[in-house]
């Protein structure tokens, strides 16, 4: 089969693409402004790219044309295939018909930690000899990409993404998979573009809950009321709570036990009580696949974790610049509170720098809880970018003296640099390239020192 992918370069489409050329498919697919790192991967599998969507590329003349959930009515390619009658699908629908078939699937949802879970879930499997395939939403240090086909393996780990699917199929991506193990991570409200309320979210999720088969397991985050309405709307398949003492928990020195029987001990190269609880879900997930509490703890120490989740970018003259793809004010606070714990108060301070860049943050839906989430962080350097229609200056106003919002990333990454010391961290925090931020205060960094 041809396919042509709609959207290619974005990470789940890009995932797709991957994953059918490993089948034998020839693929091809196009973009707004084909860009990296998903367009050297693309490249380096033989995948060829068209720039932008035109009408034009009709004549590459695939067997089927796979939508991505950024193309909506009005594209001009779209409309050409529509004008004409040609056949199309979803990258959901085409994954779940072409790669999911018949597979052991383990899907990991929820607002927070769905790729460090997923990523985790992988290198769990593969330590135990599972040789799972994986379509992840960033990118596992252990693999070095993000996608992978294993024809010999019935596992695959897909990140379920409660986001809808494609312009003419508004359910969430997720209820394609049918997963056989599912990871109900957490629950919260997010993408106020599509979902009117946190109830909305709720019932997509019941949707995923619905295809599941009465032999399939689900394991769900025990403290999260959200999860326990979704829950009680109908649950037919076998259930395993988390964080909670009727299941699987994880003390503050990483006992973890089943039902208060204790399993061992993890050593995880993994800040925060977040990233303990994704560890935890990942190993109930895995025992499901075979893997036992022992073999999944054995393989954490070796664990590479994901890139841009508390990623170091460099340092220079003292002064360390991390990235983080946290967006969500729950995220924002648990990612400064992780990286807090590891530096502690005496060994430096930690400035945060911040780009409400999704679609809800962009809104303002959350804005009134950003000033909490960022309130343990010593100075706050926020970018309102052309994109942001609320006045964040006045949303940041409950921290004080330490809040700063720019316009302008220029002036943003010289006053931060002009407060920073050597000691200090400056978190980077963005679900998006941000301009290339951290290269330019790592620059700027050096320039300061050669200028003394």
């Amino acid at each position: 089969m041809h396919i042509h992918i709609l959207g290619i370069c974005g990470t789940f489409m890009g995932g797709v693409a991957q994953l059918a050329a490993q089948a034998g498919h020839t693929v091809t697919g196009c973009d707004a402004g084909v860009y990296p790192p998903m367009s050297d991967q693309l490249k380096e599998a033989g995948i060829r790219l068209y720039e932008g969507y035109g009408a034009d590329q009709l004549a590459v003349k695939p067997d089927l044309w796979v939508i991505g959930n950024a193309i909506s009515r009005g594209n001009p390619l779209l409309e050409a295939i529509l004008d004409a009658g040609l056949p199309y699908t979803s990258g959901p629908q085409w994954i779940s018909e072409h790669i999911l078939q018949g597979r052991h699937v383990l899907t990991v949802a929820g607002t927070h930690g769905k790729t460090t879970t997923s990523s985790i879930l992988a290198w769990m499997l593969e330590s135990a000899g599972k040789k799972p395939g994986f379509l992840i939403g960033g990118v596992p240090g252990n693999f070095g990409h993000s996608a992978r086909l294993s024809p010999q393996s019935p596992y695959f780990v897909i990140e379920g993404d409660e986001y809808d699917t494609c312009f003419f199929d508004k359910r969430s991506k997720f209820v394609h998979y049918r997963p056989k193990t599912a990871v109900l991570n957490n629950l919260e409200y997010d993408h106020a573009d599509i979902f009117d309320s946190v109830e909305a979210i709720e019932k997509s999720f019941h949707h995923l809950v619905r295809t599941m088969a009465s032999n399939a397991l689900i394991v769900a985050n025990g403290r999260s009321e959200t999860l326990k309405k979704v829950i009680g709307m109908g649950c037919w398949s076998r259930l395993e709570w988390f964080d909670t003492p009727s299941g699987w928990t994880i003390s503050e020195d990483g006992e973890v036990a089943l039902r208060g029987e204790s399993l061992g001990v993890l050593r995880s190269p993994l800040l925060g009580r977040h990233n303990a609880l994704n560890t935890l879900a990942a190993l109930a997930a895995a025992r499901s696949a075979g893997v036992s509490p022992r073999e999944a703890l054995e393989a954490m120490p070796q664990f590479a974790g994901v890139k841009r989740r508390l990623e170091v970018k460099g340092t220079e003259h003292g002064v360390v610049v991390i990235d983080d793809f946290a967006h969500h004010p729950t995220a924002i606070r648990e990612t400064i509170a992780a990286l807090r714990g590891r530096m502690g108060r005496a060994s430096g301070r930690l400035i945060a720098i911040l780009e409400p860049r999704s679609n809800t943050m962009k809104m303002g839906t959350l804005r009134a809880q950003l000033p909490g989430s960022l309130s343990d962080a010593d100075q706050v350097y926020c970018y309102a970018g052309p994109a942001v229609h609320w006045d964040v200056a006045e949303a940041l106003a409950p921290l004080g003296a330490k809040a700063h919002v720019y316009h302008d990333l220029e002036p943003l990454v010289r006053e931060a640099v002009a407060w920073a010391k050597p000691g200090d961290r400056m978190l980077v925090m963005s679900n998006g390239g941000f301009g290339g931020i951290h290269g330019r205060l790592l620059a700027a960094l050096k320039a300061r020192e050669s200028a003394k």
